[in-house]
């Protein structure tokens, strides 16, 4: 038995996949949204009065959520000046 492979080359009729479209690979909602939970934990920490590590785990998630959206400005902003060390497609 022959495995069909999807290189498109045979005559089996098999195509590569589409590429997924714009708004799944989007990082900006996940970077969003990720941070506002982290901030929010860390809001909700400091009202019910936990005191030690939680809370400061809520912060420093929120703070690195802060970067995270600094480097994706970053990159994108590389990637549309044309910069050869650029991630494209972030």
């Amino acid at each position: 038995m022959v495995e069909p492979s999807n290189d498109g080359s045979g005559s089996d009729g098999l195509r590569p996949p589409p590429p997924l479209p714009r708004s799944l690979l989007d990082m900006w909602p996940v970077v969003v949204v990720g941070t506002a939970v982290w901030f929010a934990a860390f809001v909700v920490l400091l009202l019910v009065g936990v005191d030690g590590v939680w809370r400061w785990t809520a912060l420093a998630g929120g703070a690195l959520g802060v970067i995270g959206m600094g480097v994706l400005a970053w990159q994108g902003a590389a990637a549309r000046r044309g910069s050869r060390g650029a991630q494209d497609g972030l």
